[in-house]
């Protein structure tokens, strides 16, 4: 199954908002006032020409610490090469612009596998004169090295790591290094589950890979070593759970689409009927 990236990265940073901003643009955190913050509905834009839609990913509406007027910061991440992209970053800087009358801060997301090499800039030029130089802020992922940000408490980092510049070898370690991130951040499982979740969409171990991690983790002789653990055993668990769930849930509608009744399937499956309803409701 695909993996739809631009979800991923809208949920992310919607939830991690201010600490994404602190990670990568401290300047830009230090002028913006977090007690004046909200999320905007997502914008579709049509491209005529190309005929193409484009959905801007985040919009959020703040205020810069001592001033009144609101500003809006547009994060747009962007998964794959695309030479034409800085164009389109200004086509959404002037739609935006014309709908809401506003100061704009656009941050483009770099997260694909190759290295950047084009400018962040779009720019209008004669040889009598410029006409435009449009500039937005990119984040490089892919240009930043994993272990410059294993002792950064920020959960934005935690989950980003496996998306930064890493090399085969140092995949076990890599994951090592998130959860004992992850353990010391201490946040509500909800915000951990997105983190580790996040992490594993793009850093995928294998049975032998897992093991030896488990091995490490047992060697370690910190503090942290039982929480690890723990954190590891714990989302192994789940993961089955919800393996044997989706197994159920397939197998079931492969009854119904059978013609199979309700009663029927349920008394195979040894499942309450209401069960069943609820699982081919979902």
């Amino acid at each position: 199954m695909a993996i739809d990236h631009d979800r991923l990265f809208k949920e992310l940073i919607q939830t991690f908002f201010e600490e994404f901003l602190l990670l990568f643009f401290p300047d830009m955190h230090e002028h913006i006032d977090f007690r004046h913050l909200s999320f905007l509905s997502e914008e579709l834009f049509t491209d005529v020409t190309a005929g193409e839609k484009y959905r801007v990913d985040l919009l959020v509406e703040t205020k810069l610490k001592g001033e009144d007027g609101l500003i809006i910061v547009h994060v747009e991440n962007q998964s794959y090469v695309q030479p034409s992209f800085p164009e389109r970053m200004f086509v959404y800087f002037s739609r935006l612009f014309e709908k809401y009358r506003t100061r704009i801060v656009p941050i483009a997301v770099f997260s694909y596998e190759a290295l950047r090499e084009e400018p962040s800039v779009f720019s209008i030029e004669f040889p009598f004169g410029d006409v435009l130089q449009f500039r937005f802020f990119p984040v490089e992922l892919r240009k930043k090295h994993w272990r410059d940000y294993i002792r950064h408490d920020n959960p934005i980092a935690a989950a980003l790591l496996g998306k930064m510049g890493y090399t085969e070898s140092e995949k076990v370690e890599l994951k090592k290094e998130c959860l004992r991130m992850l353990v010391r951040l201490e946040l509500d499982e909800a915000r951990q589950r997105l983190l580790l979740g996040f992490f594993e969409t793009y850093v995928k171990l294998s049975e032998e890979e897992e093991q030896q991690l488990q091995r490490e983790v047992r060697a370690m002789e910190t503090k942290e070593k039982e929480q690890v653990l723990e954190l590891i055993i714990s989302y192994e668990q789940k993961g089955r759970k919800q393996g044997i769930k989706q197994g159920m849930k397939q197998l079931i509608r492969n009854m119904a689409c059978k013609g199979m009744s309700v009663e029927d399937i349920a008394r195979l499956v040894d499942l309450p009927e209401q069960d069943v309803r609820e699982l081919l409701e979902e």
